[in-house]
């Protein structure tokens, strides 16, 4: 809309412009000198209002007859031909010349309690006369047009005083209680600059709430062309996004994760305090906006990041880190050469943004492997054990087991694809035994939930050999099954009489 606005006030400036300028430079043959002139422009008012016109006053006004018509629309009409006229009807004579025309001539003449009001020019050639009957249609379209648009559009002189403007700009002016030829908006844009986009603010003052514009001021030959368009929706949207943002760095400011949001520009736009802490980033670097690539280089020269084996590399490691966190969630740990170690995490954002969070997990990290260490002690000592070893877990199924049982019963827990219950074990373990009544006994001890104590029983292979099972509860409602390898009997001698 402001576009299309912006071509009829341009074409219409132009084809303005351009027959002042052709008035400018005209010279009128002598021909035309001797011809007699026309009936003037000519008004008679009293107390500020007209009570006698010609009809070519009444044609330039576009006056009915009969219709009021006062000092201040003669003002509006004529300031853009002759300049800034009085505010009021004049009380001594006056004569005013065309900015653009100096044959163009207007006179103020007192005439007892009225003034009486003239306007002289020479007559136009046929041919630019029957040009301006051709615009006028388009002329009249292009006034329509523009003292219809729902924007302030104005202009002003290289003094800045307004020169014409129209219907949405007088109103603005009312409301702001602007004098006429002032602005509401304070502006003064540098001539140096063709173009020039300002935001202002008018009202706010008690009286009247606060509206926000965004004024277009274009250079032109005689001054300054102005369009002020209310941007009210941007400005509160605005504040919106301003005061989400600070109500998401003060629930981050106690977040002990480290957050750094940049947004589609790849900018920086929001970090919490533990970023400052965990990286030692100077703080006026962070609140400078960094891009991405910037701060992910000063988290290397601060080694923050693992020590790539070569820039290059590490710059074309970083481009996949950022492809892959732009798309889809990212998690990759970083062991430091300070020993320390960080989970960093990336992920989309609205709007094209990418959020990183970094974690010390340092602590983490060490007790993982400590309790590693310490499983691997346990097992260590189990597997040094001669008995055969196997847990089961609450609900049934085998956890863990040392060396000698896997060499017995050829079962491992962490090879085999399917899971290995009491059911499948027990009957493995029954086949190598001779008839027992102690394997029901022992799978319903390993599912029982309620009190248990441990209990044994000795069994005895297809060869006769003996061997214990034991079976001891163990805490968090897991059992332990050992087998005892047992002395073999020596068989009774006879007693020879």
């Amino acid at each position: 809309m402001l576009a299309l606005l912006t071509g009829l006030i341009a074409g219409g400036a132009a084809f303005l412009a351009g027959w002042l300028l052709n008035r400018a430079s005209r010279r009128l043959p002598s021909a035309a000198l001797a011809e007699p002139p026309e009936p003037p422009v000519a008004l008679m008012l009293r107390d500020g209002a007209v009570v006698d016109s010609s009809s070519q006053a009444d044609r330039l006004f576009g006056r009915a007859t009969g219709e009021p018509l006062g000092w201040a629309e003669i003002v509006t009409t004529l300031q853009p031909l002759f300049g800034p006229l009085p505010d009021a009807p004049p009380r001594s004579p006056g004569r005013y010349t065309a900015l653009h025309d100096p044959q163009t001539r207007l006179t103020l003449t007192p005439d007892g309690d009225g003034l009486r009001l003239e306007i002289r020019t020479p007559p136009l050639p046929i041919g630019e006369a029957l040009r301006l009957r051709c615009n006028e249609p388009e002329s009249k379209r292009l006034h329509r047009a523009v003292a219809r648009a729902p924007l302030a559009i104005w202009m002003t002189n290289s003094a800045h005083v307004v020169t014409w403007s129209n219907t949405f700009f007088d109103d603005l002016r009312a409301q702001a209680g602007a004098a006429p030829g002032s602005a509401p908006f304070s502006l003064h844009p540098d001539p140096a600059q063709p173009l020039r986009v300002t935001r202002t603010r008018l009202g706010g003052d008690g009286c009247a709430p606060a509206s926000w514009y965004e004024v277009q001021s274009c250079r032109v030959s005689d001054g300054w062309l102005h369009y002020a368009q209310n941007i009210d929706p941007v400005i509160a949207a605005e504040t919106t996004q301003r005061t989400f943002l600070q109500t998401l760095t003060r629930i981050f400011a106690h977040l002990p994760i480290a957050l750094a949001v940049f947004d589609k520009e790849r900018r920086l736009v929001l970090f919490n305090p533990a970023l400052l802490d965990l990286t030692q980033l100077p703080a006026d670097f962070l609140t400078g906006r960094p891009n991405l690539l910037s701060f992910f280089d000063m988290l290397r020269d601060r080694q923050v990041l693992p020590e790539p084996r070569d820039y290059r590399s590490w710059r074309d490691k970083l481009g996949e880190v950022i492809a892959a966190a732009s798309s889809d969630h990212y998690v990759e740990t970083w062991s430091l050469p300070s020993g320390a170690t960080y989970r960093m995490t990336g992920r989309p954002h609205p709007d094209g943004g990418i959020a990183f969070l970094f974690e010390d997990i340092s602590a983490e990290v060490s007790l993982t492997r400590h309790f590693r260490q310490e499983l691997e002690t346990s097992q260590s000592v189990l597997d040094s054990l001669e008995e055969a070893i196997a847990v089961f877990s609450r609900t049934g199924k085998l956890a863990f087991c040392n060396a000698p049982y896997r060499e017995m019963w050829g079962s491992d827990p962490e090879e085999s694809p399917a899971d290995l219950g009491i059911k499948e074990a027990t009957r493995h373990w029954q086949a190598a035994f001779r008839p027992s009544p102690i394997w029901g006994d022992l799978r319903e001890f390993v599912t029982l939930e309620r009190d248990r104590a441990p209990w044994d029983a000795e069994l005895h292979d297809h060869d006769g050999q003996p061997l214990r099972c034991l079976a001891e509860p163990l805490p968090g409602g897991a059992t332990m099954v050992r087998f005892c390898q047992l002395p073999v009997r020596q068989p009774e001698t006879l007693a020879q009489g």
